[in-house]
């Protein structure tokens, strides 16, 4: 199994506190995570992330609990094993996607080459755009690198941010049918924290909030 929360429990400072539905996620299966806004759908994928600690709870990715590793750890435990896809790209906009990726890379720690880049942007049919700067890209286009940064070490976990929110049918279905064909090939677990009911047609497991 790829991933495994149980119990959960996480409260900010003067709120009610989120009780999680335990997930489970084995190589190469994908599931949505549902609800209505405020229901804590980031704050669980945070939590997964390991970017923050439950008060209660555990969650085991590829046979280790995450909090039970030191800061340094958890952090090089993340890059190896956990990609994330944001609502927004955050990449630098004084930088091509290509130079965005392999900063992207030096920072996790690994030694991806250009060749590497260059096959995943063909796969994601943007080989193109590599040379291009993320505001001469649209947001579809800027989407589909950012999943190409999520997939450079091949994690065994994609975490996936409302990744069409911002995105037209056409462009929403493109990248979601891109993103589970490289989980697929890539045997990585996938859960898309959403909102978006195009999703559903898509991807048939579900956890609700």
């Amino acid at each position: 199994m790829v991933l495994q929360s149980s119990e959960l429990k996480f409260s900010y400072p003067n709120t009610s506190e989120f009780d999680f539905p335990d997930i489970q996620l084995a190589p190469g299966e994908s599931a949505l995570l549902l609800g209505p806004s405020g229901s804590g759908k980031s704050t669980l994928l945070n939590l997964l992330a390991g970017l923050i600690a439950p008060q209660k709870g555990s969650i085991i990715i590829n046979g280790t609990e995450m909090y039970g590793l030191k800061e340094r750890k958890k952090e090089q435990f993340r890059a190896a094993n956990i990609g994330l896809v944001f609502q927004r790209s955050f990449f630098l906009p004084y930088l091509s996607l290509h130079e965005n990726l392999l900063l992207a890379s030096r920072y996790q720690g690994h030694k991806i080459k250009s060749s590497e880049i260059n096959a995943l942007f063909e796969d994601l049919q943007i080989g193109h755009l590599s040379a291009k700067k993320p505001s001469e890209c649209s947001l579809g286009e800027q989407q589909r690198a950012s999943i190409a940064r999520a997939l450079l070490q091949k994690p065994a976990l994609i975490l996936a941010d409302e990744p069409s929110s911002a995105l037209d049918d056409g462009n929403a279905n493109k990248v979601a049918d891109l993103l589970l064909s490289l989980c697929e090939q890539y045997n990585s677990a996938l859960l898309v924290v959403t909102h978006d009911q195009r999703l559903k047609a898509k991807i048939s497991k579900s956890y609700s909030l």
